[in-house]
């Protein structure tokens, strides 16, 4: 790996919905270090820094993985499908967005061959993870444990889809590879997935592991803490609480996203570094029991982010990134849904500071 290269502030096409310099200064933002280790690519602060531009984009560190990521990530699946979003990815890296994650080939079709160009233009300056769901040919339900040969045919279906997503993304290394879409406790604390993860990190082949969930999240968010070795978890939330995916909606009766803190923290405290996603889910018009349901959330917020110029995603997006979440992974495919997500990545600390 090579180390980051030190990056200088560039105005982009033209300043949209301009926040001023003095606001973002005031957010947790951690300047470049002036010394970088070849060795491990951190700094000598211990911090991993890569293209931070902090008139644009404010930052975050990850857990244990010590990376400084831009509080927006741009989620690559699906705009990167058939090659329609590709056009956003320089723009991204020119407003200080810094974590790029993608999907396997196997579940995002062409989503890993269309970044790896701009992945390796761009390589020391970036974070990458990308992800595979574990399909083993049999439902599992909610009291059935892992059998010895389930799990080790998971640990080898983790192994090849790594294997893919390397040749798809036309690299040797990625910084994290979760298990994607998992849904289960069992996968979760899949100690023969855990040491098919650890022969590709002392292979070079990826530097962490973590889960990606957006169905019973919170008991494999429990999971993962309670296993010890995940370094990340991109977990689905709202303000309301938990979403789910198979509801298309929060989970009901369920805390919400302040009654869910404890979790989150308990998270963090185990180094874990967490990643919201499907937070503007339920208000799209697409989704199930979403039509017209913008107010949605409302009742979540304080008088001075209903009374911001703000659309209601960007108040779902700025809640979430001020009540327990490190970053927020949006999916992005036209310049206007990328400048508005962008909005509530740098000014969400001004309205719940």
């Amino acid at each position: 790996m090579k180390p980051p290269k030190s990056q200088s502030p560039a105005m982009g096409r033209r300043d949209f919905m301009a926040v001023s310099a003095a606001a973002v200064a005031g957010a947790a933002v951690v300047a470049p270090s002036a010394s970088v280790s070849a060795q491990t690519g951190a700094g000598t602060d211990g911090l991993i820094h890569r293209n931070e531009r902090p008139d644009k984009m404010t930052y975050r560190k990850l857990g244990r993985t010590n990376f400084m990521s831009s509080r927006l990530v741009f989620g690559c699946g699906a705009a990167l499908q058939g090659g329609k979003g590709v056009n956003l990815l320089e723009r991204a890296f020119e407003e200080g967005v810094n974590f790029f994650d993608v999907g396997s080939n196997s579940y995002y079709k062409q989503s890993e061959n269309n970044l790896a160009p701009f992945m390796k233009r761009r390589r020391a300056d970036i974070w990458v993870t990308s992800k595979a769901p574990i399909r083993l040919g049999t439902v599992l339900r909610e009291e059935d444990e892992l059998t010895v040969e389930l799990a080790k045919q998971a640990a080898d279906i983790w192994t090849r889809l790594l294997e893919a997503s390397l040749k798809d993304l036309d690299t040797d290394y990625i910084d994290a590879y979760y298990i994607m879409m998992v849904d289960h406790p069992a996968i979760v604390k899949c100690a023969e997935i855990r040491e098919a993860f650890d022969k590709a990190k002392a292979a070079g082949k990826v530097g962490h592991f973590g889960i990606s969930t957006h169905r019973r999240a919170n008991v494999c968010l429990e999971a993962a803490v309670e296993a010890g070795w995940y370094d990340l978890a991109m977990i689905a939330v709202t303000p309301a609480g938990w979403f789910d995916m198979a509801a298309m909606g929060p989970v009901r009766n369920g805390p919400d996203l302040k009654g869910m803190r404890p979790s989150l923290d308990k998270a963090r405290e185990a180094g874990i570094g967490l990643i919201g996603m499907k937070t503007g889910r339920f208000l799209a018009p697409m989704a199930e029991g979403g039509r017209n349901k913008t107010d949605a959330f409302d009742t979540f917020y304080g008088e001075k982010l209903l009374g911001a110029t703000l659309s209601p995603f960007q108040r779902a997006y700025a809640y979430v990134l001020e009540n327990g979440l490190d970053v927020m992974n949006a999916d992005m495919q036209n310049f206007g849904h990328f400048e508005e997500n962008l909005v509530a990545a740098r000014t969400s600390h001004e309205y719940l500071a």
